[in-house]
């Protein structure tokens, strides 16, 4: 009973949660209220304090989970045995199906974490400093020598500069999917622009195997 209890109280923390990834995305967090969260819940103010302490507790745990979510699937895909640079094409399509799918979360962690208190917002930046520090291993591998330049921190920065702002505009309806969408970002960001539009149709932004 007590199993169940717990499990139906994680869920409506789930649905809070997306609810208000929603509205903080939307009107950004200084400009949503806890009457609105429960307003768009469908439940009272003070059964919302049941699940949460305050707003803050509710951006941390957005953010909490969506870098997890992130950091899962680099674990994932390195837990593999794949050359890095199907690895880093594999990392990429899923980020980009992350942030189309869960794109209120990740508009949440790009500009709303700065308002989290110095710890909480230290828990969530070490864990992307995990996942940027996964990525300059990947990317490492398939130009090595780039640590040793001091260029492989800088280097990723340019790839996530990439592809971090595509919840912006990337629609999983849109011309091209994340799926097709990883290869073509991968290709530009190895090789750049140059040739890209003699390439024969398809081979750039269409890799199945990169998101198996």
């Amino acid at each position: 009973m007590a199993r169940g209890k717990a499990a139906t109280f994680e869920l409506q923390r789930g649905a809070i949660q997306e609810a208000a990834a929603d509205l903080i995305a939307a009107k950004g967090f200084h400009n949503t209220s806890m009457a609105e969260i429960a307003r768009t819940c469908g439940v009272s103010k003070p059964l919302l304090y049941h699940y949460y302490r305050d707003k803050e507790h509710i951006l941390f745990d957005i953010a909490d989970f969506h870098v997890d979510r992130l950091l899962k699937l680099v674990e994932d895909v390195l837990a593999g045995t794949d050359a890095p640079r199907l690895q880093l094409e594999r990392m990429i399509c899923r980020f980009l199906d992350v942030y189309v799918s869960g794109r209120s979360f990740h508009v949440v962690l790009v500009q709303d974490v700065k308002f989290l208190h110095a710890v909480q917002r230290e828990q969530i930046i070490d864990k992307e400093r995990r996942i940027v520090g996964a990525f300059a291993d990947t990317i490492e591998g398939i130009e090595p020598g780039l640590r040793g330049q001091r260029l492989d921190k800088a280097v990723t920065m340019v790839l996530f500069g990439m592809i971090n702002w595509t919840f912006s505009w990337l629609r999983a309806e849109g011309e091209l999917s994340s799926a097709e969408m990883g290869p073509l970002v991968t290709r530009i960001f190895l090789h750049g622009v140059t040739g890209l539009a003699q390439e024969a149709p398809g081979t750039v932004h269409r890799s199945p195997a990169a998101v198996v």
